[in-house]
C-alpha cells in the first residue's frame, strides 16, 4: 500500500489536491483511503446523533460501527498514530493512502505553500516529493510547480503514485 501526504498550513489548498488526486486515481481504477489530520484542535463532528450509533457512543461504546450494502462506518474513541491508522487501512485492501495532514511524518510529501513565508515549512519537513505554489519561489532542490501548473503537477504526482 502506497502512502502520500499532503501537507502545508492553514488554507493552502490541501483538501482541493487531495480531491483532485481522488479523482484521478479512482478514475484509473486505484482503491483510495483517506486520513484528514484534525488539527484545529477538539474532536471533530460526528453526523451519527439521533441514530442507534450514536447512542451506542454515547452508552459508552469506545468503537462503533454501521454496514449496510457494503459500506462501513467506524467511529472510535481511541489515540491511534499514523502507523497505527495505515495498518487499520492496509486491512481495508486500499491501493493508496493520501494522508491530509501529519507534516512530521516520514512518508512522502507534497508540501502546498500560500506564498514565500511558508517556505520555512520546507526547512522543518522530510522526504519532500514535490513542492506547490500559489506564486513563483525561484529555485528549490525539489519538483516544484505553481498551482496555474496543475495539468504538470497532477501529472508528476499521478506518476510517483504509479511508481513511474
Amino acid at each position: 500500500m502506497k502512502v502520500l501526504q499532503v501537507v502545508g498550513f492553514q488554507n493552502s489548498g490541501k483538501t482541493t489536491l487531495v480531491t483532485k488526486l481522488i479523482h484521478k486515481l479512482t478514475e484509473e481504477g486505484i482503491k483510495v483511503g483517506t486520513i484528514k489530520h484534525h488539527g484545529h484542535g477538539g474532536k471533530p463532528a460526528i453526523g451519527d446523533q439521533g441514530k442507534d450509533t450514536g447512542l451506542h457512543r454515547k452508552a459508552g461504546a469506545s468503537v462503533v460501527a454501521v454496514e449496510g450494502e457494503g459500506t462501513i462506518h467506524l467511529t472510535a474513541d481511541a489515540s491511534l498514530t499514523l502507523d497505527n491508522m495505515l495498518a487499520l487501512y492496509e486491512m481495508l485492501f486500499v491501493d493508496i493512502v493520501l494522508v491530509e495532514g501529519y507534516k512530521n511524518e516520514r512518508y512522502p510529501k507534497v508540501v502546498l505553500l500560500r506564498d514565500k513565508e511558508d517556505l520555512k515549512l520546507i526547512k522543518d519537513l522530510s522526504n519532500i516529493e514535490a513542492v506547490i505554489s500559489v506564486e513563483s519561489l525561484g529555485e528549490l532542490k525539489y519538483p516544484y510547480f505553481t498551482r496555474k501548473e496543475e495539468a504538470a503537477y497532477l501529472t508528476y504526482l499521478m506518476n510517483a503514485v504509479r511508481g513511474q
